[in-house]
Parts: C-alpha cells; sequence; structure tokens
C-alpha cells in the first residue's frame, strides 16, 4: 500500500480546545510562523480571558454533523482531536461517555475523509492497554489493546484504537498520529491519580508495586506539536524515562504508606460505593494495582521525541509546584 504523501501543515483544527491540554497546544500553534489558520472547537464557549489572538474559536459538539461543515468551511488540513472524558461529572451515563469518546470520533473521523483532511492526531492513553495482572513489565506498542471493560476510560480507548485501525485500511490517504498517554503531571494539573497523592497516607495494595511512568504536561504538548510539524504517521507510546514505585513516591512526598490487603481493598470498595461514600467501585482495584507501565522506546526512536522530563523529573516538578502553592496559602491568609 503506497504511503500517502507528506503535506506540511497550514490549516489546524482542534477538538476539546479548552481542555488543560487543548489550551496549551491552540497557545503553540498561534505562535508557529508556518501554521495560516487555527480553528479551536469546544462544546462549551471559550471565555474571552482565554481566547489567543488570531484564534478562531467555536461552540460545537463532536458528535454533531456540523462538523464537517466546519472542516471544509475552513479549508483545513490537519485535524488534532483531544476531545474526551477523562473525569466524569456528576449524572455521567456510560451511554453519554460513548457517545462523546466513540462515537464522536468516528464523527471526527468521518467529517475529516470526506473533506480531504490529511493528517489526524489523536489523543489516546496507555489504559487503552488495560489493568491486567499479566501486563508485561514494560508495554510497547506491540502489546495488545486490552482495555478494560469494567473501566469505562480504558474500555472506550481500546475501541477507539480499533476503529482507527481500521480506518487505517479502509482510508490510508488520511494519515494517523496516535498518541498513547501516560499519567500527565504537570504544575497546574489535577486528576484521579494525583488526588491519590494528596492524601495523608499513599494507598498501597500489598503484593503490588503499582509503578506509574509519568509525562510533564509541557512533553505531551510537544509530541502533539512534533507530530504536527513532521506529519509523522503511527502509534507512540508518550511517557518520561522510568518508572517510580508507590515506595518511592511516598518517600519523595515523606508520607506513609497504608498497605492494604486485596480483599479487604475490594470489600472497602464495595461497601463505600453502595453507601453513596465513594464513586469509586471495586473494580478499581485492578486500576491500582496492574498500571500498564509504558515503553517510551519507540516515541524516542521512530517519532523523533525525546521527553523533556523523566518520570521523577516531572514528579519532583510536580511537588515543588505542590510545595510552593501550600507555601503562598498561609502568605496571602495571614495579609
Amino acid at each position: 500500500m503506497e504511503t500517502p504523501p507528506l503535506l506540511a501543515a497550514r490549516r489546524v483544527l482542534v477538538t476539546g480546545a479548552d481542555g488543560f491540554l487543548g489550551r496549551t497546544v491552540i497557545a503553540a500553534l498561534s505562535r508557529m510562523p508556518d501554521i495560516q489558520h487555527v480553528v479551536a472547537l469546544d462544546v462549551r464557549e471559550v471565555p474571552a480571558e482565554r481566547r489567543v489572538p488570531g484564534v478562531v474559536y467555536a461552540v460545537q459538539d463532536v458528535r454533531t454533523p456540523q462538523i464537517g461543515e466546519t472542516i471544509g468551511g475552513h479549508a483545513i488540513d490537519t485535524v488534532v482531536h483531544l476531545a474526551s472524558i477523562v473525569t466524569p461529572g456528576p449524572g455521567s451515563t456510560r451511554q453519554f461517555e460513548y457517545s462523546v469518546d466513540v462515537l464522536g470520533t468516528r464523527n471526527v473521523l468521518e467529517a475529516c475523509i470526506a473533506n480531504g483532511v490529511g493528517h489526524i492526531v489523536v489523543s489516546s492513553s496507555g489504559a487503552a492497554y488495560g489493568y491486567h495482572a499479566d501486563n508485561p513489565a514494560w508495554i510497547d506498542e506491540s502489546n495488545a489493546l486490552r482495555g478494560n471493560q469494567a473501566f469505562a476510560y480504558s474500555h472506550h480507548k481500546r475501541l477507539v484504537e480499533e476503529m482507527l485501525a481500521a480506518y487505517r485500511v479502509s482510508h490510508p490517504a488520511l494519515r494517523q498520529t496516535v498518541l498513547r498517554i501516560g499519567t500527565i503531571l504537570g504544575e497546574n494539573v489535577h486528576n484521579q491519580i494525583t488526588a491519590l497523592f494528596e492524601k495523608p497516607r499513599i494507598l498501597a495494595i500489598r503484593g503490588s508495586d503499582s509503578p506509574f511512568v509519568f509525562i510533564w504536561d509541557e512533553d505531551v504538548t510537544g509530541c502533539v506539536i512534533h507530530a504536527i510539524t513532521t506529519g509523522r504517521a503511527g502509534c507512540f507510546n508518550v511517557a518520561g524515562d522510568g518508572a517510580l514505585s508507590l515506595s518511592q513516591i511516598a518517600s519523595i512526598l515523606h508520607k506513609p504508606m497504608l498497605v492494604l490487603p486485596a480483599g479487604l481493598l475490594k470489600m472497602a470498595l464495595a461497601i463505600g460505593s453502595h453507601l453513596g461514600l465513594t464513586r469509586y467501585g471495586p473494580e478499581q482495584l485492578d486500576f491500582l494495582r496492574y498500571r500498564p507501565v509504558l515503553s517510551n522506546k519507540r516515541l524516542k526512536d521512530e517519532f523523533g521525541y525525546v521527553p523533556r522530563k523523566t518520570s521523577l523529573e516531572a514528579f519532583l516538578a510536580f511537588k515543588a509546584a505542590r510545595d510552593a502553592r501550600e507555601q503562598q496559602q498561609p502568605a496571602r491568609a495571614s495579609a
């Protein structure tokens, strides 16, 4: 099968443009002299104070058929698809999340094909590999995608990747760059994982090291921009060098560890979920103890991007930012 020729990106559309990653990507694109036109799509109106001069902002759901009209009307040649539900809000349903993550992605792909877009960059996740006891110590891009059905985000990322693989065969003219992103840390990043590190004690499961690979948020943006500027296609794990065990994390944070047997924690999660004390059910046990540890060898050797921060450096920078905020709070209170 003949590979389509590389064409330089000039007119770029970004979905999920007002997410924390979308905002940094939009800002970076606006500074690139070779990019002539940037369209930022989000399901909500972007406040004026967060808008970048020269960027066209539009309110549009990735599930709407009108997205094709937007792509065609702006003569878009490159799409960065970031829209996804990572942390569901109150009242969210599995059906709604599927409609955004999976059906929304299909809608974007069809709109790209109908309007002759040459390149799409998709933010996937290491969660697409799944949380399994038999995961290899280091997962590379040749390993199977086994996103667990118990976790909506993991399962949907797997379904999206299976869809993308089918489109690579049926529509090879649409070049794909798929970024399987690890746990993102940044100065202002707050997610399910960082919430674990804010607890008085670091929760661990007996018999499991639960290693984490981290990627600094600026490196994720760097990978997206690298994909746009090089046009390099393929599927790539996005993670910093090395990994940190929970015991190492606890030591860096100067916090004790709370080590619980898997059976006890599973029972506690089941009871807490049933009583409405927590939104996490017993299935979250595997999320904690069987984390996919992403190898970034292909990212560096084939994609050509070397993360500026290792997993350790990203975590230390995250801790430094957190410590600085805590030091500022008493100062503000006494002012």
